[in-house]
C-alpha cells in the first residue's frame, strides 16, 4: 500500500519519478484520501481534483524558496501529503492532528491559514513584492496563487488582479483552477465566460480568416439552435485567447488539462518565462478519479464517512438526527410560503445551509450570489429598501467579511434585513478559520441591530418568524450541531425579553444560545445534590432584558454561558448593564470562548476543553456554591421583594 507515496518525504522526491510512476502516485494519493473518509468527514472532491496540479507545481517550482498560496485551503490535502506530512496524514482534522487547511505551524510549505476564499492573490502579490523589496529587483523567487473558479468571482480577487496589473509584477502567477464548482455549481457571468473558454482548445489551430467569418455569423434565438450561439461564442473566445484577463494586464495561458502532469509542467515552465503577471487557466474535474465523487461533487465536497466495496462508495454513514441548519431551513421555507415578500440570499452556501428545497420551490426569490458576502449584504439592503424582507443565510465566520455593509447599508439606514448565522460557535474539525465565535462581539456595538440566539431548536422557528414580522434588522445565531429541545412550551418572543426556564435560590445561570439544554442538564444534576439554581434563557444580547441585572440582588452568584468570545460578548453586555445600574458584579462568572483561537477537533472535545458542557457548568456552579456558602451571608431577596420593594427604580419582572 502507498508504495510510492511512502517514498515522498519532500517535494524534491517527486522529481525522481517518471510520468508513468507519477500516474501511480496520483492514484495512491487518491486512495489515501478515500481511506481517510472511511473514518471521518473531510473535504474530499476538491482534493481529488487537484492531485496532478499539486504534483506539477512541486516539480516545476521549489517552494522552499518560491511562494505558494492555496485558495481555499481545503484543497491542500495532496500538498500536505507530498510536503513531508504523509506519516501524520491519518490525524488530519482530529484534535492535536493536522489541520484541514494550510497551517504555518505544521510546515514551512504553508504560508497562511487560508480558510476563507478570495485572499490568495492579494497575499501572493504581497509576498512577491515584499521579496523584491528585501532582495532586490533580481530576486529569483516566484509567487504562485492557486485560486478556484468559484472563489475567483470574489471581489477581493479582482482588487488584487487590478493592483498586480498596475505593478506589472513579473514572477507572479495566478493558477485558475477551473472545475465549474465552488461547493455547489458556481454562478454568475464570470462562470459563463469560463465555460466558453473551456471550449477553446478545440479551436486553437484556426486561422485569422475564420475570425472575419465569425463576424458574419448571426446570433440565433431559436431554442433548437442555441448550440450554434454557444459554438460562435466559443470560437470567438478561442481566437481572442482569454481577452478579459489580457485586458486586466495578465498574460493568459490555457485552458490546460489539469489532469495531465506533463502538459501542466510544460505550461508552468512557460509561465515562468513571462516578464509580467500570468494567469494560467487549468481545467480540472472535481472528484476526479473516484466515480461517485465525479458524478456528485456537491455531496462529496465534504461528505460523511462512507463504506466502499470494489473501489466504489456503498453508503454514507450519515446521522438521521435533524440539525439546527435543517430546522432553520424549514423555518425559512415556512415564512417564504406564508409571506411573498420574503426572499433568501446565500453566498455559495446553498448546500451547506441545506437550502436546496427553498431554491427549487421559490426560484424567483432565492439568490446565490457566489463567494461575495459583502455584495450579498448590500444587495439585501437594496431589496429591503424596495419593500422585500430579505433573509441573508450565511455562516457566522463568513459574515465577518461583510462587516462594512452591515454597518453602512443595514444598521445605519436602518433596514429590516435578517441575518441567519449558521455555524455560530465552535464548528469542530474545520478549526479556527471557521469557528463562528466573534459575531456577538462584532455586531453588538452597531446601533439598531437586534441580536437573537434561540436557546434550543424549538425556539429557532419562533425567532425567524418573529424577525420577519418585527420590521428591524435582526441577527439570529445557531450552531452546527444536532438539534436539541427542552421539554417545555417556549414562551412567545417579545423584543428584549428573557425567559425563566427554572427557578432556584442558590445561584443563577443565564444562557445566551443553544447551550441551554446543556445548562438545563447541569441544573438538574445539581438539583439532585440539593443545589437549586435559576436558569434563564436570555434570548437577546441586544436589547438586553434589564431585569437580568436583578439576578445579582436575588442570587448569591450568577454565571453567564455563551458559545462566543468573552471579549465584547453576552457576558460583557450583562456586566455593562450592571455597571450602569451601579450593581456589584463581583459574583459574576462568565463562561465562553477565551481570548485565543480555538484549534480543530470534534465539537464535543472542544466544548469539553472550554468548559461549555453540562459537566463544565456543574463544576463551576458547584465551586461557586461552596464559596458563597462557606461563610454566613444575608439571605437573598425574593423576586417579589426585588420587583415590588421600595427601591429607587422599578424592577421589571423576568419573563416566566
Amino acid at each position: 500500500m502507498d508504495e510510492l507515496l511512502r517514498q515522498v518525504n519532500s517535494p524534491e522526491d517527486l522529481k525522481k519519478f517518471s510520468y508513468r510512476e507519477l500516474r501511480q502516485l496520483a492514484a495512491e494519493i487518491r486512495e489515501a484520501l478515500c481511506r481517510l473518509l472511511d473514518h471521518r468527514s473531510a473535504h474530499f472532491a476538491s482534493n481529488l481534483g487537484v492531485v496532478e496540479l499539486t504534483l506539477a507545481l512541486h516539480r516545476v517550482f521549489d517552494f522552499r524558496h518560491d511562494r505558494l498560496i492555496w485558495d481555499t485551503g481545503h484543497q491542500s490535502y495532496p500538498h500536505k501529503l507530498v510536503t513531508g506530512r504523509y506519516p501524520q496524514f491519518h490525524t488530519i482534522r482530529t484534535k492535536g492532528g493536522l489541520m484541514g487547511y494550510p497551517n504555518p505551524a505544521e510546515s514551512a510549505y504553508d504560508l497562511f491559514m487560508t480558510g476563507h476564499s478570495g485572499t490568495s492573490v492579494s497575499a501572493a502579490l504581497g509576498l512577491g513584492v515584499g521579496d523584491g523589496l528585501l532582495e532586490g529587483p533580481d530576486c529569483p523567487r516566484f509567487s504562485v496563487a492557486v485560486v478556484g473558479d468559484g472563489a475567483f468571482g470574489c471581489g477581493v480577487v479582482f482588487e488584487a488582479v487590478n493592483h498586480a496589473a498596475g505593478l506589472k509584477k513579473g514572477r507572479f502567477i495566478v493558477v485558475l483552477n477551473d472545475n465549474k464548482m465552488s461547493i455547489g455549481p458556481r454562478v454568475g457571468g464570470l462562470a459563463e465566460y469560463l465555460d466558453r473558454l473551456r471550449m477553446t482548445h478545440f479551436y486553437r489551430g484556426l486561422k485569422s480568416e475564420i475570425q472575419r467569418f465569425l463576424s458574419h455569423v448571426p446570433i440565433i434565438g431559436d431554442p433548437v439552435e442555441r448550440f450554434l450561439e454557444q459554438a460562435r461564442n466559443a470560437l470567438k473566445a478561442g481566437l481572442l485567447g482569454g481577452m478579459l484577463f489580457e485586458e486586466l494586464g495578465f498574460h493568459y495561458l490555457g485552458p490546460v488539462d489539469g489532469h495531465d502532469v506533463r502538459q501542466l509542467e510544460r505550461y508552468l515552465r512557460l509561465a515562468k518565462e513571462c516578464d509580467r503577471p500570468v494567469l494560467l487557466h487549468v481545467v480540472t474535474k472535481k472528484g476526479y478519479g473516484f466515480k461517485p465523487a465525479e458524478e456528485d461533487p456537491v455531496t462529496f465536497h465534504a461528505p460523511a464517512p462512507f463504506s466502499r466495496r470494489n473501489g466504489a462508495e456503498v453508503v454514507l454513514k450519515t446521522s438521521h438526527q435533524p440539525s439546527y441548519t435543517q430546522v432553520a431551513r424549514d423555518a425559512i421555507f415556512a415564512v417564504m410560503a406564508e409571506n411573498p415578500r420574503v426572499v433568501v440570499i446565500t453566498a455559495a452556501m446553498c448546500e451547506g445551509n441545506m437550502l436546496e428545497p427553498v431554491r427549487d420551490h421559490f426560484p424567483q426569490r432565492f439568490f446565490d450570489v457566489g463567494i461575495c458576502e459583502s455584495h450579498a449584504v448590500a444587495f439585501a439592503a437594496g431589496l429591503a429598501r424596495a419593500g422585500m424582507v430579505p433573509i441573508v443565510d450565511i455562516y457566522s465566520t463568513f459574515l465577518q467579511r461583510s462587516y462594512d455593509q452591515i454597518f453602512h447599508e443595514v444598521s445605519l439606514q436602518p433596514l429590516p434585513v435578517i441575518f441567519c448565522m449558521d455555524r455560530a460557535g465552535v464548528v469542530g474539525p474545520d478549526g479556527p478559520t471557521h469557528h463562528g465565535v466573534f459575531d456577538i462581539a462584532f455586531l453588538r456595538h452597531l446601533p439598531n441591530l437586534v441580536l437573537v440566539a434561540p436557546g434550543d431548536a424549538a425556539e429557532l422557528p419562533l425567532a425567524i418568524s418573529w424577525a420577519v414580522r418585527v420590521g428591524r434588522p435582526v441577527a439570529i445565531r445557531y450552531p452546527k450541531a444536532p438539534a436539541e429541545s427542552l421539554s417545555r412550551q417556549p414562551a412567545p418572543f417579545e423584543l428584549g425579553k428573557a425567559e425563566i426556564v427554572r427557578r432556584g435560590s442558590h445561584g443563577a445561570v443565564v444562557v445566551y444560545g443553544a447551550l441551554l439544554p446543556a445548562a438545563d442538564r447541569a441544573c438538574h444534576r445539581l438539583e439532585e445534590r440539593g443545589i437549586h439554581l435559576t436558569l434563564v434563557n436570555a434570548r437577546f444580547a441586544k436589547p438586553l432584558d434589564p431585569s437580568l441585572v436583578d439576578l445579582f440582588a436575588t442570587h448569591p452568584f450568577v454565571v453567564t454561558v455563551e458559545e462566543g468570545c468573552l471579549q465584547g460578548g453576552f457576558g460583557s453586555a450583562l456586566l455593562e448593564a450592571a455597571n450602569e445600574a451601579q450593581v456589584d458584579t463581583r459574583r459574576l462568572t462568565r463562561l465562553g470562548i477565551p481570548d485565543r483561537y480555538v484549534e480543530h477537533g470534534e465539537r464535543h472535545e472542544l466544548l469539553t476543553e472550554l468548559g461549555l458542557t453540562a459537566e463544565g457548568i456543574v463544576e463551576v456552579c458547584l465551586r461557586l456554591y461552596q464559596q458563597t456558602h462557606s461563610t454566613r451571608h444575608v439571605p437573598p431577596l425574593t423576586f417579589e421583594e426585588v420587583n415590588h420593594g421600595a427601591g429607587d427604580r422599578p424592577k421589571p419582572a423576568l419573563r416566566t
